[in-house]
């Protein structure tokens, strides 16, 4: 994080405003051949896209990007992603707390090796086994932010339930539609 001193002179005080959160670039290509390593600890709240599906922004996430070669040469990133965050339950719409474990290898390739694959397994229906590896672009100035955002919401449940025994539209869920069956009235006049 970056901070800048503040005076304010009508209270005579110094504050240590928070400033915008500094973004890493990396040239993936230089930092998988060179295998270097960059890690560090994210808010949640600095994630704009994930924002959309979360029910609070709250807590961070702890990253690891790690770059290196497969056993034929090919550079590729190492990503690591641990942390918590908490999405919106789709049954009982309440807080629901999700362990994010990301761990993902990701081939860079050049546009026309991307083309190429894209249209192999477009063909094919389903990739070979050797190219089991996700692939991305390789970037001179790759903004491992949105590389980790784009890793995290991949990782999501389509639609996030908690389990029975803890959600809270389980418990009166099949009294309310029994209330408001509109059938319900008919099922009366025919017992009479």
């Amino acid at each position: 994080m970056i901070f800048a001193m503040t005076f304010d002179r009508e209270r005579r005080k110094i504050y240590h405003a928070r400033l915008m959160y500094a973004r890493p670039f990396i040239d993936s290509l230089d930092f998988a051949g060179n295998a270097r390593q960059i890690s560090g600890e994210i808010p949640v709240a600095e994630l704009p896209r994930l924002l959309d599906v979360l029910e609070n922004p709250s807590g961070s996430l702890t990253y690891t990007v790690r770059g290196g070669a497969d056993k034929q040469g090919n550079p590729l990133l190492d990503v690591g992603v641990t942390g918590t965050c908490q999405l919106l339950c789709q049954r009982c719409l309440g807080a629901m707390e999700h362990a994010v474990r990301i761990n993902a290898r990701l081939l860079l390739c050049d546009q026309a090796s991307l083309d190429a694959l894209e249209s192999e397994v477009h063909l094919a229906g389903h990739p070979d086994e050797e190219d089991e590896l996700d692939s991305i672009l390789a970037d001179a100035h790759l903004d491992v932010l949105n590389l980790l955002e784009e890793e995290i919401l991949l990782s999501l449940p389509i639609a996030p339930k908690h389990e029975l025994d803890v959600c809270q539209a389980a418990d009166g869920g099949n009294v309310h539609q029994e209330e408001k069956n509109p059938f319900a009235v008919l099922a009366k006049l025919k017992r009479s």
